[in-house]
């Protein structure tokens, strides 16, 4: 069974924060995508450089805070929202699931 993170059933310290940055690489590479751009002309709508693009396509955000793929998203018209709500409680076994 999953927990529906795959980061924290590989055993991530940070696999929230690692999920979500994981989500706003996954839109910001379906953007350059749907809108047909080279990484070069990517990097100067997002005002990052080249390689840090190329890191984003290739899913190697783990040098970026969360921060920074939101402060992209921003820069071109998108809006993240950020939601917060209590964690679901985890139920504890009951005598028919030994």
């Amino acid at each position: 069974m999953t927990s529906g993170n795959v980061f924290a059933d590989l055993g991530f310290d940070n696999s929230e924060e690692e999920l979500r940055k994981a989500k706003l690489a996954r839109e910001i590479r379906a953007i350059i995508m749907r809108r047909r751009l080279t990484q070069a002309k990517s990097a100067q709508l997002l005002a990052m450089k080249q390689p840090d693009i190329s890191a984003v396509v290739m899913g190697e955000q783990g040098k970026f805070s969360i921060d920074r793929p939101m402060r992209c998203l921003d820069r071109r018209a998108y809006k993240v929202d950020v939601v917060v709500r209590h964690k679901p409680r985890k139920s504890a076994p009951t005598a028919d699931a030994a």
